[in-house]
């Protein structure tokens, strides 16, 4: 698929894959990055200006607050428009241990990792359809492929954000607009940095951040609607399904 002018927009500004998603395509095009204390973010802003924007613009975006997405999501499209790519990144990992018992805490993750994503994703998917155009790009996670007792509230909201998902590209069908959902392993950078630094180790086929961009950009640019990274998980989790409970609950992050 060759690249044509219209922006690119990052929901969650911030992040590491967002950012080096937009840095990859951000040559001749206005990138919008779009995050809490939007005014901070200096050395995203460098990046993508050296990648080639034509312009980058910051704007305030609050994932948790859903009564503000939907203005919101038709102001950037009205003021930015045409959208080429729409980047939902932005979530938060948690801390599985606290949200075993802490509700409050549980019921953020799944806020933010599931019913805010929601709540960008529909409005996205209005104002694109409108617009006849656009990709979406959606990050899921192999961790919802099937959910694992180390971390099941993380991965269940994984899990329900890719059904959605799913079924969001299936209604997109004909529109126009395409959504790209990827499915990543462990990814190594800032998300992962704590469990790290408690003695978590990378899972098995880790990636970073890098590695998942350029394999969402190269998704992208061949019309896809759905990316694997590494692409070993695919027949790995396939494998994964089938293995008694028993084995299962006992598997590590």
């Amino acid at each position: 698929m060759a690249d044509s002018p219209g922006s690119v927009i990052v929901f969650g500004g911030r992040s590491e894959i967002g950012v080096a998603v937009a840095e990859r395509l951000a040559a001749g095009r206005t990138v919008v990055l779009a995050a809490r204390r939007h005014d901070e973010l200096t050395d995203e802003r460098a990046r993508l200006e050296a990648a080639g924007a034509t312009r980058v613009v910051q704007v305030a975006f609050d994932a948790d607050d859903t009564a503000s997405h939907t203005e919101l999501v038709g102001r950037l499209v009205a003021d930015h428009g045409p959208v080429e790519v729409a980047v939902v990144a932005f979530g938060i990992l948690g801390d599985q241990q606290r949200a075993e018992t802490d509700v409050e805490h549980a019921l953020q993750i799944a806020h933010t990792d599931y019913v805010a994503q929601i709540s960008v994703l529909t409005p996205l998917a209005n104002v694109l359809r409108a617009q006849g155009s656009g990709t979406i790009v959606v990050f899921s996670s192999v961790a919802g492929i099937r959910v694992r007792r180390a971390n099941y509230v993380y991965g269940s909201t994984k899990a329900g954000l890719d059904g959605f998902a799913s079924g969001l590209s299936d209604a997109l069908h004909g529109s126009g607009v395409r959504l790209l959902l990827v499915r990543s392993g462990f990814v190594i950078g800032a998300m992962t940095r704590d469990l790290m630094a408690a003695g978590t180790k990378p899972a098995p086929l880790s990636v970073t951040a890098d590695a998942v961009a350029d394999s969402v950009v190269r998704a992208y640019r061949r019309g896809r609607g759905e990316v694997w990274t590494p692409w070993a998980m695919r027949p790995m989790f396939i494998g994964m399904r089938l293995l008694p409970r028993v084995i299962w609950r006992r598997l590590p992050r």
